[in-house]
């Protein structure tokens, strides 16, 4: 960063060399941040150190840089607050590190449908943070590439692993997307750590375990598993009581909508080299697998509902039409 950087925001703290790097990453190399643009950082009192220094490197970049900040959500999903919402929808570029995610709420998808791009940071701590943005984003972007040719055309993808996942996904008239960290046009959006490939299907049935990373736990102890029974695209069967309760209760609001099978995703970051327990990082994970329930609207599908938990299945071996394809690893 310059050295005449503008005074940091009143209240704010003094934002550390490690967090000041990783956000210039964010705003000059992922989101190409550039002189005369609009950029609002949108945070919550719990990530208020991220923002600031996201907020300290887009003034660096631009002289219109805003940073807006509220309570933490109680579930990924849930809504920002109004003025928020347009802020974001008003912007050239927006970044939003949040303790709950935004990449599934209907602000999010109405900014970009505006014309703003942007990347949510869901659940963003400084570790993670400086970790995420530590990385080769040229070398996420060609891993993208290489797993989007092998299941673009799929009609139908498999996917097993030794904890006995065994799920076949229809993906029918759906595209596939990357999250490659590289948000350079108007529209595009990303999470940012990035390095994903995936999907909304139009129905699932099988099994899937969880031996990875899922809220509400976060990093799974050994041995530990969570398994999902999925039949016609609805889940049927949770093992797990915590997460059982999230989904209830989302239930209780959407019905049948909580419990959709909402997407299938294949991590393309092979600088991940280990699970941490953050679900925003380890879905990214070279060579892993995450499966989601509940929403999808906002990234193809068709299911809006007030929850998306993601998790993450180690050792996956993946099928398109049959095929073993080739997972990207660390």
């Amino acid at each position: 960063m310059s050295n005449d950087s503008p005074p940091a925001p009143s209240g704010s703290r003094a934002v550390s060399s490690a967090l000041a790097e990783a956000a210039e990453t964010a705003i000059t190399q992922c989101l190409n941040v550039t002189s005369g643009e609009t950029v609002v950082v949108v945070t919550d009192d719990a990530r208020a150190p991220i923002g600031e220094a996201l907020y300290a490197a887009a003034t660096d970049a631009t002289a219109d840089a805003t940073i807006l900040r509220y309570p933490p959500a109680e579930q990924h999903g849930t809504e920002p607050p109004a003025p928020v919402a347009a802020a974001m929808a008003d912007s050239d570029v927006f970044l939003a590190p949040t303790t709950k995610s935004l990449s599934h709420t209907r602000a999010r998808g109405a900014a970009c449908d505006a014309g703003a791009r942007g990347a949510t940071l869901p659940g963003i701590t400084e570790d993670v943070f400086v970790t995420g943005l530590d990385a080769d984003y040229a070398a996420i972007d060609a891993a993208c590439d290489d797993v989007l040719a092998q299941v673009a055309d799929a009609d139908e993808v498999r996917v097993a692993s030794p904890a006995g996942t065994d799920i076949t996904f229809g993906i029918g008239e759906r595209e596939w997307l990357a999250d490659t960290g590289m948000v350079h046009d108007p529209g595009e959006f990303s999470n940012l750590p990035a390095g994903e490939v995936f999907v909304a299907p139009e129905t699932a049935t099988g099994t899937f375990v969880v031996d990875g990373t899922m809220m509400p736990h976060g990093l799974l102890d050994e041995g530990q598993e969570l398994t999902f029974e999925v039949e016609d695209g609805l889940v049927t069967a949770i093992s797990d009581d915590a997460v059982r309760a999230d989904i209830e209760t989302a239930a209780d609001a959407v019905g049948d909508a909580a419990y959709n099978l909402a997407e299938l995703g294949i991590g393309t970051n092979v600088g991940v080299d280990a699970l941490v327990g953050s679900v925003l990082l380890d879905e990214k994970a070279g060579g892993t697998v995450h499966i989601a329930i509940g929403d999808n609207a906002g990234i193809g599908g068709e299911t809006d509902a007030p929850i998306h938990l993601d998790g993450i299945l180690r050792n996956p071996t993946v099928y398109a039409d049959g095929e073993e394809i080739e997972l990207p690893r660390a």
